[in-house]
C-alpha cells in the first residue's frame, strides 16, 4: 500500500467528505481548518473570519488504489471553480475552494487538472480556485466529523444550498 494525503478546501466540509469517502482507496476523510495563521483553532473561531483558515478535508489515501488526479477531478466536480469568494450557501475567506498541494507532483497535477478545466469550455468564467503549499492541518471538532453519517437530516438540507443543481447541470447525473 501506497499511503498519501490530499487536502481540498471547497465550502463547507460537511460536505466535502462525503464525495470522497466512498471511493475505492480512501483510507480516511478528515474535516478540519488549514491555511491560516492561528494554530488549533476551533470552529467558532474559524466562523469568525479572523484566523486566515479554511474548512477543508485531508484525505489519506492508498495511490495504488486511487491517483492523486483522480482525487482532483473528483474535486472540480463537487466544487464551483469559478467562485472564489466562498461556495454555493457558504460564503467568505473561510469557504474559499483550494487545492494544498504537499509535493512538486502534487501541484504540477493540480495546475494541469486546472489549466485543462481552463480549456475544457465546461464554464463561462474564469477557473478561479487557488493552488496553495499545504499548510499545518488543524481536525476539527468531533461533532463535524463523518457528519454526513452522523446527521443525515442535517447533511441534506445543506446539500440543497445549491451544490448538488450545480453539480448536475456542469458533470451530469453520474458526478
Amino acid at each position: 500500500m501506497k499511503q498519501e494525503t490530499a487536502i481540498f478546501a471547497g465550502g463547507c466540509f460537511w460536505c466535502m467528505v462525503k464525495p470522497f469517502d466512498q471511493q475505492p482507496g480512501i483510507i480516511s476523510v478528515i474535516s478540519g481548518y488549514t491555511g491560516g495563521h492561528v494554530p488549533n483553532p476551533t470552529y467558532e473561531q474559524v466562523c469568525s473570519h479572523t484566523t486566515g483558515h479554511t474548512e477543508a478535508v485531508e484525505i489519506t489515501y492508498d495511490a495504488d488504489v486511487i491517483s492523486y488526479g483522480d482525487l482532483v477531478q473528483i474535486y472540480w466536480q463537487v466544487t464551483d471553480p469559478t467562485d472564489a469568494a466562498g461556495q454555493f450557501q457558504d460564503r467568505g475567506d473561510s469557504y474559499r475552494p483550494v487545492i494544498f498541494v504537499n509535493s512538486p507532483e502534487q501541484r504540477q497535477i493540480a495546475k494541469a487538472s486546472k489549466e485543462a478545466l481552463s480549456q475544457s469550455g465546461m464554464f463561462k468564467e474564469p477557473i478561479v480556485t487557488a493552488i496553495e503549499d499545504a499548510q499545518p492541518f488543524y481536525p476539527a471538532e468531533d461533532y463535524h466529523q463523518d457528519f454526513y453519517r452522523k446527521n443525515p437530516a442535517r447533511f441534506e438540507l445543506e446539500e440543497r444550498g445549491g451544490r448538488q443543481q450545480f453539480i448536475t447541470k456542469h458533470w451530469g447525473e453520474k458526478a
